[in-house]
């Protein structure tokens, strides 16, 4: 077990853990975390789990640790690793299970007052027309070669059939579309899950959320969004459904009999990974491509639905209840980029596990209107509570491969906060509170309550802190729909 006595303090926000801890160590781990936050992870397997992809063989760099880190596979989610092109590995671990799993921020111009005394009615809608829960199917169904378009083309195919409009292309990450996507390298049972959940949100921390902006930290950077205070916003939170999951299962099991092909040695076989130059690793980055922009289109339909429901439900009684896209951003993804590490320019295969890229001010890649304040970065806080939106700054490109923290980040297991917390009282709780709730089943609700996770703000001022990002605008919830 990995105490604080093991760690070398850098600053508040700053802590490392040095190569000669271990000796099978490549690179050190960085932490941006609290004290505070620490101790809040000291009873899980995170930090060990950072130090074991320490090992992984091409890494540069550091391997990083976001605030909001917890337990997951192989990799400590809230972990980014950089492995070298082409020669390192890549690791499915080290993207996740939910691949392409992301946050959509679509903002309006509609006052909270306007709106209150219609946010039971829109719940209601919002939960019809985007639909919930384990193994959920949706409003759109598409066939083999369809799946197979949408894997190779995401938000395009989504446009093309009348599901987005240019500009939520424009202010999406990778303007909806990673290249390199192949169907072909997706296994069958991929493809069968996958046909009938475009459009679907799932269940476990995965919701739609309407939300009061609250207060702007940044004006310049929010007016480029079009967050104003005191106006409505709705994110929408999930990925790329049993898809992605099935990829992921495909591939990790391959990767674990690659590992011996490639005399690969691991201290723990979660970490399985493939040569980025071998066929295996080549083609689970074709595969991961397509999960990927399938993800990009599963939220694009849902954002589509959403604007329904807000048609449905405000058209003919507010004035500009039309919702526009602020940003999409990934937060379980793997991508080929270039970093300075150590005075020199490499391309890499940044691993990002539960983190968003944050990538500073003056990057193209960014819609014209994003370049001068940096990349949004969305971080949705636990059920009930803040969202924040965040900027990239110049410190995050030097320090962090671009990259900040994704959420708040569980601090109870599934199960213990289903066995601490009763679904009916938190749903109760939560109404007085003035949030309005849709959810598929109260077990599910239990699983994501407030308590299970740390305080959002404490990690959200961590990255701010340790300038891999910059405030812009804090939200709170005022409808919630959960699987």
């Amino acid at each position: 077990m990995i105490g604080l006595h093991d760690l070398n303090k850098i600053s508040d926000y700053e802590w490392e853990i040095p190569r000669s801890f271990r000796e099978d160590m490549r690179v050190p781990v960085r932490i941006f975390a609290t004290r505070k936050l620490l101790e809040a992870v000291m009873d899980d397997r995170s930090l060990e789990q950072a130090v074991n992809t320490a090992t992984l063989p091409g890494l540069v760099g550091h391997v990083l640790v976001m605030p909001d880190m917890h337990q997951g596979y192989g990799f400590p989610i809230g972990g980014v690793a950089a492995t070298r092109y082409p020669e390192g590995v890549i690791s499915p671990g080290g993207i996740g299970y939910d691949i392409n799993c992301g946050v959509r921020l679509l903002a309006s111009q509609i006052f909270y007052d306007e709106v209150q005394e219609h946010l039971a009615a829109l719940a209601s809608a919002l939960n019809h027309y985007c639909p919930s829960g384990v193994g959920t199917k949706g409003h759109v169904r598409v066939t083999d070669a369809e799946l197979a378009q949408v894997c190779r083309e995401g938000s395009n195919w989504a446009l093309k059939q009348g599901y987005a409009t240019e500009a939520d292309l424009r202010r999406t990450e990778e303007n909806g579309r990673l290249e390199g996507a192949d169907p072909a390298k997706v296994s069958k049972r991929a493809r069968e899950r996958g046909r009938a959940q475009i459009g679907t949100l799932g269940a476990g921390n995965h919701f739609i959320e309407v939300d009061l902006i609250e207060h702007i930290y940044d004006a310049q950077a929010a007016q480029a969004m079009g967050l104003q205070e005191g106006n409505i916003a709705v994110q929408i939170h999930c990925g790329s459904r049993g898809f992605g999951h099935q990829i992921c299962t495909d591939y990790v099991q391959e990767f674990q009999r690659a590992i011996h092909r490639y005399h690969i040695q691991l201290p723990d076989r979660e970490l399985a990974c493939a040569p980025l130059s071998s066929p295996e690793g080549q083609n689970y980055l074709a595969a991961m491509r397509s999960a990927a922009n399938y993800a990009f289109a599963n939220r694009q339909v849902l954002a589509y639905f959403a604007r329904k429901a807000f048609e449905e439900v405000l058209g003919g009684k507010v004035q500009h209840w039309q919702l526009f896209q602020v940003y999409d951003i990934a937060h379980n993804m793997g991508k080929i980029e270039t970093h300075l590490v150590e005075g020199e320019e490499i391309k890499v295969c940044v691993h990002r596990k539960g983190a968003t890229r944050a990538f500073g001010p003056g990057f193209e890649g960014l819609p014209p209107e994003y370049r001068k304040i940096g990349q949004p970065v969305l971080v949705p806080g636990s059920m009930g509570t803040a969202s924040w939106v965040l900027v990239g700054t110049e410190t995050s490109m030097a320090r962090s491969f671009g990259s900040s923290c994704h959420g708040a980040g569980r601090v109870m297991s599934r199960a213990q906060a289903k066995k601490k917390i009763w679904g009916e009282d938190l749903r109760a709780s939560l109404e007085a509170k003035g949030i309005h709730v849709k959810a598929g089943s109260m077990a599910g609700l239990a699983e994501e309550a407030p308590e299970a996770y740390k305080d959002v703000d404490d990690v959200v001022q961590t990255v701010c802190g340790a300038g891999i990002a910059r405030k812009v605008a804090r939200l709170v919830p005022v409808a919630v729909i959960k699987g």
